[in-house]
């Protein structure tokens, strides 16, 4: 009798040993699942808010010293903001759209010389991608935290 309880002891000790090692594995597949998940939406993100920062940035210049009733270069600035409208929270759409208004403000404005754009630059009133930027910082860190 003592064989056969020292043999499903035996039995026992395996099985959980097994269950132990499959569990170990699949918390730690898991967990690097979710961090693969986090890095590719925070690159996705990061991208989305590069690319809208270099496009509004190249638009703002132009519009200092462009006026324009045209709006075909705007489009590809409000494809990003409708991109963000998908994937990101209401905050930085709010932003971008802010940005998107002080751009068409700009346009509509009267052309800058160099002078009073470099005046423009010492006032700080070219800062009009600090809300946004903020915003998109914030949204990064609170809401894809690193995976614990």
């Amino acid at each position: 009798m003592n064989a056969y309880i020292s043999a499903l002891m035996g039995l026992v000790g395996v099985a959980m040993g097994g269950l132990a090692s499959f569990a170990t594995t699949w918390i730690t597949q898991r967990s690097q699942v979710k961090e693969r998940y986090r890095e590719v939406e925070i690159a996705k993100r990061e991208k989305l808010f590069s690319d809208f920062i270099g496009e509004a940035t190249r638009l703002y210049g132009d519009a200092l010293s462009h006026q324009k009733d045209d709006v075909s270069d705007l489009v590809f600035l409000y494809a990003l903001v409708a991109r963000m409208r998908l994937i990101c929270a209401r905050p930085i759409v709010d932003a971008a759209e802010l940005t998107m208004d002080h751009i068409i403000e700009a346009y509509l404005a009267p052309n800058l010389s160099l002078h009073e754009i470099a005046d423009l630059a010492r006032s700080g009133a070219m800062n009009f991608l600090a809300d946004f930027s903020e915003v998109c910082r914030m949204e990064l860190a609170t809401k894809w935290p690193p995976v614990q």
